[in-house]
C-alpha cells in the first residue's frame, strides 16, 4: 500500500507534468533546465494529503555521518526518515549507501516521498580541481562550467542531487579564511563564474541524473566579516550591497540555480538566516526565484547567539516567516513548527509553499519518475576520475597558476637540468587538494617534488624546515642542496588547513621559519624559484625581493604536481591572472581596485595633506588582473566605433593586441570603465569586460568589446538602476593598473 502511493504520484506527474517549457525568464542562457518552468501536479497531489508531520518533515535537513567502516547515519534520524518527518541527508554518499536511505524513504513510509542528498562538492568531487580562489585565476568561464560539469557526473553517480556551490560570497579580506572558496574581489568576474558554475551543475536538463541541483552561497555578503573572523558582524550600506556584493548571486539566481544558502551573518542588524529583506524582498519578490531557501549548519540554532531570538522555537519561527524553508540541523522545524502552525504563528499558507518549494526541486530532479536513478554502483565507478577528468583537472590547474615574477627569463627550465627542490610543502601531495576537498583521496595524488623529478635531469630534496614550527637544524643542508644544483625550486606556503572555514588569520604573512629558509638559500647567490602554496592573498613582499621568480599554485588540485611540473619545464605557459589584489603589507587591507576617489587624492609624491600612508606608497604589490607568462604583450590605443551613444544604442571599443615575445601565449585582455561624474561617488575603475586570446609569436588581433547602457549602470542617489549621462574613461589592458584610456560620452 505504501508503494502504491508513490507509483500512483509518479504516473500522475508522467502523464500530467509534460508539455513545453516556457521560454527562459530573467536574462537565462537559453541551456537553462528545459523542466525549471514546468508545473508539477504530483506536487499539488502530494500537498492535499500531507499530514502536517509530514510537511515539516519536507523542511528538515539532517547530516550522515562517516566512520571508518564508510557512511553510517544515526538509529535517530533513520527512525525520522521511516516516520517522514526528515525529507533530506546531507553528507551520505556512495550509490550503494544512498540507495540504503532512499529504500527506506520510498518504501517504508506513507506516502513514499524520495529523499533530497546534498554534499559539499565545491572544487571537484572525487576529481579535485584547484581551490575556488584559484580556479577564478584562470578567468576562464567555460573551462570552470566544464569542471563542475565533472563534479556533477561524479557526485551524481555516487548518489548525491544537490551540491552547496557554487559560493558567490565577494571577499577583499585577505585574514577571512573562506576568501579561498570564491571568486575573488570582483563582481562582474565573480558573476560570469557563479553562472557558469550554476550551468556546469545543472546542465541543460535538472532530470538528467547526471545533473546536481545547485545552491547559491552564502546570501548574503558573508565575505565582508569584521576583522577577517569568519563567522562575524558584517555592516554595509544598501548601495554598496547591491552594487558590489549582490551580483554574482543574482546571476547565479539568473542561471536557474534551484536552491540558495542563508549566511551565518547579519546584515542591518537581523541575522541573514531570518532576514526577510534578503530572503523575501529581494531574492524572491525582486529576483523571482522560485527554488527553496536552506540555512546554513545549525545557523537557525544560532540566532539565539545573535540575540535576536530568545529560544530555538522563537528562531525557528522567525526564520521560516522570513522565507528560510528548510532547516539544516538545528532541529527546531522538527520540534517547533507543529505547534506554531497550529498556534497561528505560521500561517498554514507559509508553510505549504516552503513545502511546495522542497517538493518542486525533488520533482525537477526527476526524483518522483525514479527515486533511485542516482543510485547505479556501475555509473559510479564508470565516472570516477576518469582520464578525461583527470585532463580537465590538470589544464584548469595549469590555467589557474599565476606567474608573479620571472627576472631574466629564468623560466621556463630546461628539461634536463639538475634542481634542488627545497621547502617543507613540496613532499606534501595531502595540501595539493587545499580545502573542502570533497570526497577527494590522496591515493594515487603526486607531490610537487614527484611531479618535478619528472621533469629534471637530477632532484635533491631537502625540506628544510616545518611548515610553522621553528628551528632551523634543516637549514644546512637545504643550503648544501641548493649550491650543488643549477636552480633551486623552493615550495613555501601555507598547510591547506590554514585556509577554509573557521581558517581566519590576523597575519597573511608566510610563517616566519620558511621566510628565513629562504633567506637562507638566496644568501647562496643561486638561481631561486618560488612556488606558492597557499589560499589567500599574502604579504609576500620580502620573498618577492629575494627569489628570481615567483609561481603562486595555490592548492592545484588532483593533478597539481603534474601541472606546476609542466609550468616550471614550459610544457605549458602561465595563463592565470590574479582575481584579488595582493597587499605590500596587512596595513593595506582592504585593498581593491574598484575603490573611490577621495576629496584629496595621492597624487603628488610627497605632498602631506593626501591620501596616503606614510611608511608604504598607496599601490598594491600586485593588483588586481596581474600575470605574466613566458612572453609579452602590446596593446594598441583603443578605438571607438562613435564618441558617444544613448539609450537604445551602444559603441565598440577595440584595441589590437600582439604578441612581442618569442613563444606562443595566452593574455587576458580586460575592458575597465570610469564614469567621471555621477549623483553618487563612482569606483575609479570598474570591469566590464574581458577575453583570454592566445597569440603565437609576432601575432595580433583586434579584441573587441561592446558598450551598452547595461555596463554603465549602477545605484543611483534615488536608489534606481540605470546609466546617467556623462563622461566615461574607457581602458582596454593586460591589469586594472592601467592608465591609458579614451572618453566617451553617454546621451540620455
Amino acid at each position: 500500500m505504501k508503494k502504491s502511493f508513490l507509483y500512483f504520484f509518479a504516473l500522475l506527474a508522467l502523464v500530467s507534468c509534460g508539455g513545453e517549457a516556457t521560454a527562459p525568464q530573467r536574462g537565462e542562457d537559453p541551456a537553462r533546465a528545459a523542466n525549471f518552468d514546468k508545473t508539477y501536479p504530483i506536487v499539488d497531489s502530494l500537498l492535499r494529503v500531507m499530514t502536517l508531520d509530514e510537511k515539516i518533515g519536507q523542511l528538515v535537513l539532517y547530516t550522515s555521518d562517516w566512520d571508518v567502516t564508510g557512511p553510517s547515519i544515526r538509529d535517530g534520524y533513520v527512525d525520522d526518515i521511516r516516520a517522514g518527518k526528515c525529507g533530506n541527508i546531507f553528507n551520505a554518499y556512495t550509490a550503494e549507501y544512498t540507495r540504503k536511505l532512499q529504500e527506506i524513504a520510498v518504501n517504508e513510509t506513507r506516502l513514499g516521498i524520495p529523499l533530497l542528498f546534498g554534499y559539499d562538492v565545491i572544487h571537484g568531487f572525487r576529481t579535485i580541481f584547484p581551490i575556488n580562489l584559484g580556479i577564478s585565476a584562470s578567468w576562464d568561464p567555460e573551462l570552470i562550467r566544464q569542471s563542475a560539469r565533472i563534479a556533477a557526473r561524479e557526485a551524481a553517480a555516487a548518489g548525491l542531487h544537490w551540491t552547496y556551490s557554487p559560493m558567490c560570497d565577494i571577499c577583499v579580506e585577505p585574514r577571512w579564511g573562506r576568501i579561498s572558496e570564491g571568486a575573488g574581489e570582483d563582481a562582474f568576474l565573480g558573476s560570469a563564474i557563479s553562472r557558469a558554475m550554476v550551468y556546469g551543475y545543472q546542465g541543460a536538463d535538472l532530470s538528467d541524473p547526471m545533473t546536481i541541483a545547485a545552491c547559491v552561497k552564502h546570501f548574503a555578503a558573508y565575505g565582508a566579516p569584521h576583522a577577517g573572523r569568519d563567522y562575524n558582524t558584517v555592516d554595509m550600506s544598501e548601495r554598496w550591497l547591491r552594487e558590489f556584493y549582490l551580483p554574482p548571486y543574482k546571476a547565479a539566481v539568473d542561471a536557474g540555480a534551484q536552491t540558495v544558502m542563508a549566511s551565518f551573518n547579519e546584515y542591518d542588524g537581523t541575522p541573514a538566516t531570518a532576514n526577510a529583506h534578503l530572503l523575501t524582498e529581494i531574492l524572491r519578490d525582486e529576483w523571482g526565484f522560485d527554488g527553496f531557501v536552506v540555512s546554513d549548519y545549525t545557523g537557525i540554532m544560532e540566532m539565539i547567539n545573535h540575540g535576536t531570538s530568545k529560544d530555538l522555537e522563537e528562531a525557528s519561527i522567525q526564520a521560516l516567516n522570513a522565507g528560510n524553508d528548510m532547516d539544516m540541523q538545528s532541529g527546531g522545524y522538527d520540534e517547533f513548527l507543529k505547534k506554531a502552525v497550529e498556534e497561528g504563528k505560521i500561517s498554514k499558507k507559509t508553510l505549504d509553499e516552503a513545502v511546495r518549494r522542497v517538493l518542486t526541486v525533488k520533482a525537477r530532479l526527476g526524483l518522483f519518475e525514479d527515486p533511485f536513478r542516482y543510485c547505479s554502483a556501475e555509473r559510479e565507478a564508470a565516472e570516477t576520475k576518469t582520464d578525461a577528468n583527470l585532463l580537465a583537472a590538470r589544464t584548469l590547474a595549469e590555467e589557474s597558476c599565476v606567474l608573479l615574477k620571472n627576472h631574466n627569463n629564468i623560466l621556463p627550465l630546461k628539461q634536463g637540468t639538475s634542481v634542488a627542490v627545497i621547502g617543507p610543502l613540496a613532499d606534501s601531495a595531502d595540501d595539493l587538494l587545499g580545502t573542502w576537498r570533497g570526497a577527494g583521496q590522496v591515493d594515487g595524488v603526486k607531490s610537487l617534488l614527484d611531479g618535478i623529478k619528472e621533469m629534471a635531469g637530477s632532484v635533491t630534496y631537502a625540506p628544510g624546515c616545518d611548515v610553522e614550527k621553528e628551528g632551523q637544524a634543516g637549514f644546512s643542508q637545504a643550503e648544501y642542496a641548493a649550491r650543488k644544483a643549477s636552480v633551486t625550486v623552493m615550495v613555501l606556503g601555507e598547510p591547506c588547513d590554514w585556509s577554509g572555514e573557521a581558517a581566519s588569520r590576523t597575519s597573511i604573512k608566510i610563517p616566519e621559519v620558511q621566510s628565513e629558509l629562504l633567506k637562507r638559500i638566496a644568501a647562496t647567490g643561486q638561481p631561486i624559484v618560488l612556488v606558492l602554496m597557499n589560499g589567500r592573498p599574502l604579504d609576500i613582499s620580502e620573498e618577492v625581493e629575494l627569489a628570481d621568480a615567483v609561481l603562486e599554485a595555490w592548492y592545484p588540485g588532483t593533478m597539481g604536481a603534474e601541472a606546476v611540473a609542466r609550468l616550471l619545464f614550459g610544457e605549458a605557459s602561465p595563463s592565470g591572472r590574479l582575481s584579488v589584489t595582493f597587499p605590500r603589507n596587512l596595513g593595506q587591507v582592504p585593498i581593491y581596485y574598484y575603490a573611490k576617489n577621495t576629496g584629496r587624492p595621492y597624487v603628488h609624491p610627497g605632498a602631506k595633506y593626501e591620501s596616503r600612508y606614510l611608511d608604504c606608497e598607496n599601490a598594491p604589490l600586485f593588483p588586481f588582473g596581474y600575470g605574466l607568462t613566458y612572453t609579452t604583450f602590446s596593446y594598441g590605443k583603443p578605438e571607438l566605433s562613435a564618441d558617444s551613444f544613448g539609450p537604445k544604442g551602444s559603441i565598440t571599443a577595440k584595441a589590437t593586441v600582439t604578441n612581442t615575445g618569442s613563444r606562443e601565449g595566452t593574455e587576458v585582455v580586460q575592458l575597465y570603465l570610469r564614469d567621471m561624474v555621477g549623483s553618487v561617488t563612482r569606483p575609479l575603475k570598474m570591469l566590464r569586460g574581458f577575453e583570454r586570446v592566445t597569440l603565437a609569436p609576432g601575432e595580433s588581433r583586434d579584441v573587441e568589446f561592446t558598450i551598452t547602457p547595461e555596463e554603465l549602470s549602477f545605484w543611483r542617489k534615488d536608489m534606481t538602476f540605470g546609466p546617467e549621462a556623462g563622461e566615461f574613461r574607457l581602458f582596454i589592458a593586460g591589469d586594472s593598473s592601467a592608465e591609458d584610456f579614451v572618453t566617451f560620452t553617454y546621451n540620455e
